[in-house]
């Protein structure tokens, strides 16, 4: 069973999300884990070209594949079900 993912690992993910979408106004801890990334989110405005770029990092960075288009809709809707993949994949891999 895979561990839940830490404080630590869903603020690098946020760090990431912003950086690679070049978005500096808007602080990490602003972002809601919860909170849809694309739909009525007060800190962010995304789109569906920055779902692609969203994969495209979790996928250079984690080195994880997001291949199937109704699974990565699902696995980037928050920080928390990234980073639940994300802790999932990392536990299959092993340490």
């Amino acid at each position: 069973m895979a561990a839940d993912p830490s404080p630590e690992l869903k603020l690098e993910i946020k760090k990431l999300i912003l950086s690679a979408l070049k978005i500096s106004d808007v602080k990490p801890e602003r972002i809601d884990d919860e909170a849809s990334l694309f739909e009525n989110n007060p800190a962010l405005t995304l789109d569906s070209v920055d779902a692609l770029e969203i994969v495209m990092v979790l996928q250079r960075t984690y080195n994880v594949h997001l291949d199937d288009r109704n699974q990565s809709r699902f696995i980037i809707r928050s920080i928390n079900s990234i980073a639940e993949f994300i802790a999932r994949e990392q536990a299959k891999k092993g340490p």
